[in-house]
C-alpha cells in the first residue's frame, strides 16, 4: 500500500473506508498500557521468583541463577504456546508478553507448529530460523557496536 497516498481513490472506496472507520472499535490506550504493564510486570516478577529459588533452593549465585531461570521460561512459554494458552495471554495483554524471552520463545514455538507439516527440516527448521535469524543478526550487531563503544571509551580513559 505504498502507493496509496498518490492513488486516486472512488467515492465507492471512500464510503467504505468511512464506514469502516466508524465500526471499528475504539481501544482505550491508558486501558491497553495497564494490562500490558500488569501483564509483563507478572511475568518478570516470576522471573525474578525463579530466580530467588534457584539461588535459595539450589545454592546458585546471581550470575549462575539466570541461566536456569531462562531455561524455566522458555520451557514454560513454549509449552503455554503449544497448548494454546499463551495466544489467549498475548491477546488480553498485547505488547506485556513481548518480554524478550517469553516472546522469542512464543514465536520460534509458533513457527514450529504452523509449519511441521512441511516436515522437520524444511518446515519447522528453516521458517524457525526465518524468525530467529534476524534476532540473532541485529543481536550480535548490537553486541559488535557497544563493544566498539567500551573499547573507544577504555582507550580515551587510558590517555
Amino acid at each position: 500500500m505504498s502507493n496509496k497516498k498518490n492513488k486516486k481513490l472512488t467515492t465507492t472506496q471512500l464510503k467504505y473506508q468511512e464506514f469502516a472507520k466508524e465500526r471499528e472499535p475504539k481501544r482505550s490506550i491508558v486501558k491497553n498500557c495497564i494490562k500490558a504493564f500488569l501483564v509483563g510486570g507478572t511475568i518478570c516478577t516470576f522471573g525474578q521468583f525463579l530466580q530467588w529459588m534457584f539461588m535459595t533452593y539450589f545454592d546458585f549465585d546471581k550470575v549462575t541463577a539466570s541461566n536456569p531461570t531462562v531455561a524455566v521460561l522458555i520451557m514454560i512459554a513454549s509449552l503455554l504456546t503449544g497448548l494454546g494458552v499463551y495466544d489467549h495471554i498475548a491477546q488480553f495483554a498485547g505488547g506485556g508478553t513481548i518480554i524478550p524471552v517469553t516472546g522469542f520463545a512464543n514465536t520460534m514455538t509458533a513457527a514450529a507448529i504452523e509449519h511441521k507439516s512441511e516436515g522437520y527440516v524444511l518446515g519447522v527448521g528453516g521458517n524457525m530460523f526465518k524468525i530467529a535469524g534476524p534476532v540473532i543478526t541485529y543481536g550480535v550487531f548490537s553486541a559488535f557496536i557497544i563493544a566498539l563503544i567500551k573499547m573507544t571509551i577504555t582507550w580515551l580513559g587510558g590517555m
